[in-house]
């Protein structure tokens, strides 16, 4: 199989018009708190919505305020555009402000134009308790009542279950990718390590699961790269533009980590589940799992993920980016930077756009950063 399909980072509809011509459904997300286990259990394709290569949004400025993130903007561009004209729905999550109100356009947009789409969002609380899990259960239990109903499909502990087990299949394979990125001089660049985990999003779960077996099969045979003056680790906002790694390693940095939720934080590590409590024990994962600084009473915890990972990986430097009016990383650099000057590992702070505007800047920043490291 060829494994070259995983860095094309571009948004592609080939697989799902193909899952589609089969009379199923595709529906996309837009916060990774919506559990994609049970869109696959019932037949259908889940899609995470991105706005990488976007250059412009005049849709999405038009319905939302330009203090919202050009992140969100840029989604709802791409919702209006017709680049997820496949997409029978979106189902989101109430992950950030930004994201919620691009959910919300999109959703009377297409209601005004009686377009019979579907749209729903899942409300997951930002702490976890008996109280809040409960409450996070049945708005899943909402959520999969509708989408049986859009589908025919029945939802059982049986289908769950296999479709827990596909995805804990990709999140051990990506696990293996990482642990490549490990290594003195690794065999993939942190800008291509993106792009492969962005590719999540173009195909289905079993085509993902053999395109990343055949990249880890040939592996070995990859040149490893040994001329890069630093290793570094990205952190921050939603970044779905492989183009901002590109620039900095181009002037020798070398991305060998990352703590992103469009990269290796949805991945980190597998569900455990209760056969006797299926549901639940995908409702355990989803509001633990440490993914970004939403959640109010696991920050402390993402900190020290994100220390311990520049011990693990052996990093020299992190590289902060926070898209502007960015509501979850906004701030969380004051909490962070203590920790790391703590190890020794200083941060490039990098306010951002979606679009990669400021690409010189950029360079001479890092290459400034890269140069202090060395130093």
């Amino acid at each position: 199989m060829d494994y070259q399909k995983l860095f094309q980072s571009e948004i592609s509809g080939e697989s799902v018009k193909a899952w589609k011509a089969q009379g199923k459904k595709a529906i996309g997300y837009i916060c990774c708190h919506v559990p994609v286990e049970i869109l696959h259990a019932l037949d259908i394709m889940p899609i995470r919505m991105r706005a990488t290569g976007i250059t412009e949004s005049p849709d999405g400025d038009t319905w939302m305020s330009t203090f919202s993130c050009s992140f969100a903007r840029g989604i709802l561009q791409r919702w209006l555009d017709g680049t997820y004209e496949f997409l029978d729905g979106i189902v989101t999550s109430d992950g950030c402000l930004m994201s919620a109100r691009a959910f919300d356009n999109a959703e009377h947009i297409s209601n005004k134009n009686k377009e019979g789409r579907f749209f729903y969002q899942v409300g997951a609380p930002r702490m976890y308790g008996d109280l809040e899990k409960e409450y996070y259960e049945n708005e899943l239990k909402d959520l999969i009542a509708k989408l049986e109903e859009l589908t025919g499909n029945k939802l059982t502990d049986e289908k769950l279950k296999a479709s827990i087990a596909k995805y804990n299949e990709v999140r051990s394979l990506i696990q293996q990718v990482n642990a490549l990125r490990k290594e003195e001089n690794p065999v993939i660049s942190g800008e291509d390590a993106l792009k492969l985990m962005l590719a999540s999003s173009n195909f289905t779960v079993e085509e993902y699961i053999e395109l990343l077996k055949a990249f880890l099969a040939d592996a070995k045979n990859r040149a490893p790269i040994t001329d890069k003056r630093a290793r570094l680790m990205i952190i921050g906002s939603a970044l779905d533009n492989p183009g901002y790694l590109q620039v900095i390693e181009e002037k020798g940095g070398l991305f060998v980590a990352d703590d992103l939720c469009f990269g290796s934080k949805t991945f980190n590590y597998a569900m455990e589940v209760d056969d006797k409590d299926v549901l639940g024990s995908l409702a355990d994962y989803y509001l633990k799992r440490i993914v970004c600084p939403r959640m109010m009473d696991n920050r402390v915890q993402l900190q020290k993920d994100i220390v311990e990972a520049c011990k693990e990986y052996k990093v020299d430097g992190v590289v902060y980016q926070k898209m502007q009016y960015c509501e979850c990383w906004g701030g969380e650099s004051l909490y962070l930077e203590p920790d790391l000057k703590a190890i020794g590992v200083p941060m490039l702070q990098v306010e951002r756009e979606e679009h990669l505007a400021n690409a010189g800047q950029l360079a001479i920043r890092a290459e400034a950063f890269i140069e202090m490291i060395e130093k």
